[in-house]
């Protein structure tokens, strides 16, 4: 049975994978991983938010929530150098290839972390996800009502119509946040959170 990326500690052996992330004037030189989401690679979906969203704050705290090896939380912090962002992961693995990745691209101003590593008085400016959908439907819940409150700004989401993008923004009406489409590309909905 292989990893799922949202696996504590990947059991798979590493296969470092390095592919070239070019969006929007920002070309960054990444390392991948197996036991990583999107392995060798930029998905679909965070393509879509990078795309899509508007620009990222100029400064303060930014949270990339579920960073994976870290594409979101390097692409902004290329770009704004006055913010922090926080690459949160569950997976050591990831969470070593984001380190690793703003090392070689000199990016000093990304803190990658578990959640409960984030100390308690950080709010953030925004928060940008391409959440873990198939972590399940509660999980992905519970992660957001963790962490959505603390976002005194906006934040952005990328997720697939398929796997239920619209009664996701139905379900942040619900718990009091509005979600609005932004976008629509390539079968993903940009959702943006109030």
């Amino acid at each position: 049975m292989t990893d799922q990326y949202f696996s504590e500690q990947p059991t798979s052996p590493s296969d470092p994978v390095p592919f070239r992330l070019e969006i929007g004037g920002v070309a960054l030189d990444l390392t991948t991983d197996s036991g990583v989401f999107s392995r060798g690679r930029l998905d679909k979906g965070t393509r879509v938010l990078l795309e899509n969203a508007p620009d990222p704050v100029e400064s303060g705290d930014v949270l990339d929530l579920g960073s994976g090896y870290g594409p979101i939380a390097l692409w902004i912090a290329a770009q704004r150098p006055a913010v922090t962002v926080w690459a949160v992961d569950v997976n050591d693995r990831a969470l070593d290839l984001v380190r690793a990745n703003a090392a070689a691209a000199r990016l000093t101003n990304v803190r990658a972390c578990r959640p409960d590593e984030v100390p308690d008085d950080v709010r953030f400016a925004e928060l940008w996800s391409n959440p873990p959908i198939r972590s399940g439907k509660a999980a992905l819940h519970e992660l957001l009502l963790r962490w959505l409150p603390r976002v005194d700004g906006s934040s952005y989401l990328v997720v697939s119509k398929n796997l239920g993008s619209d009664s996701l923004a139905r379900w942040l009406g619900e718990q009091g946040h509005m979600a609005r489409r932004l976008s629509s590309h390539a079968g993903f909905r940009v959702l943006g959170i109030t």
